[in-house]
């Protein structure tokens, strides 16, 4: 974790990940209201949503429309090569256009 220049705190590699490796597992509490350190996982597609307040390092990934990894269900996969001191980001699935 270290500054970030997308927002606050920022999830970095500390050694190259290669694209398909599991980075983390988002861990935290189910929750019901969304908060700061939120994640909303899908609980089948087409389904309802359950929430995560994130309680370890994996709460400080930012979001970016071009990000370097993604979710499946709680586990973050980079989906490219990422190289040291990078962030880690992910698409926070929002539609700016609604």
């Amino acid at each position: 974790m270290a500054r970030s220049n997308i927002h606050g705190e920022g999830l970095f590699a500390s050694e190259t990940l290669p694209g398909g490796k599991l980075i983390g597992v988002y861990d935290g509490p189910r929750v019901e209201e969304d908060g700061l350190h939120v994640l909303w996982v899908e609980d089948e597609p087409g389904g309802g949503w359950t929430g995560y307040d994130g309680q370890n390092e994996m709460r400080y990934m930012n979001h970016s429309a071009q990000p370097n990894a993604e979710m499946d269900g709680l586990e973050c996969y980079a989906i490219e090569d990422i190289p040291p001191h990078t962030e880690i980001t992910i698409d926070y699935g929002w539609d700016d256009e609604t």
